[in-house]
């Protein structure tokens, strides 16, 4: 069941979900406006020939980080990873989904390529997977609304929240952007058995 704003703001009272810096005018009738941070990574293709998802990306990766009144452009097929301006996360009892604005679909702006569920348990500055599909580039601002949340109650509360040390939780309270941590899911396969 996916929580209404007024289930929302009673679950934010009780302190099932958390959205820091909560702005009732970005609350819409079922989901919340998150904002675009000012970190940006790109892969640098002149220094990869291959993604191996094996081996960590970091060193392949640059780093931008946007003043708060500029921009960032990004180019017509070109993919980058983002994080939101926005910290929230949920309790054991509830999920989130973080989905894409119509208006921003409208220009062929993908704000996530697979990625968008928060587990139980997660709080998060959210890494996004942006995409543009469109012929034209598309100007992206710190601060603007560039995503919306949706919470949804569980049945019942999860056993293992994000997080748990048997789960191999890899994005746990993140506050930065982030490259893939795929890689440690085969080094902890390697370790555990």
């Amino acid at each position: 069941m996916f929580l209404s704003d007024i289930d929302i703001k009673d679950a934010l009272q009780k302190k099932d979900i958390t959205i820091q810096d909560f702005d009732p005018k970005r609350l819409q009738p079922a989901s919340y406006d998150v904002q675009l941070g000012n970190e940006f990574l790109l892969f640098d293709k002149h220094t990869l020939d291959v993604i191996d998802p094996l081996k960590p990306l970091d060193e392949f990766m640059r780093k931008i980080t946007i003043a708060p009144d500029g921009f960032f452009v990004l180019h017509p097929g070109e993919f980058a990873l983002t994080v939101t301006k926005d910290y929230f996360g949920v309790g054991p009892k509830y999920c989130c989904h973080i989905m894409g604005k119509s208006s921003l679909a409208r220009l062929g702006l993908i704000i996530h390529t697979t990625a968008g569920f928060v587990d139980p348990g997660n709080e998060l500055n959210a890494t996004l997977e942006l995409f543009n599909t469109n012929s034209l580039p598309i100007k992206l601002y710190p601060g603007m609304k560039i995503a919306q949340i949706a919470f949804c109650l569980l049945k019942t509360p999860a056993q293992k929240t994000y997080g748990d040390p048997t789960l191999n939780s890899k994005y746990y309270k993140s506050h930065h952007v982030e490259s893939s941590q795929m890689w440690k899911n085969f080094n902890h396969a390697k370790t555990a058995s």
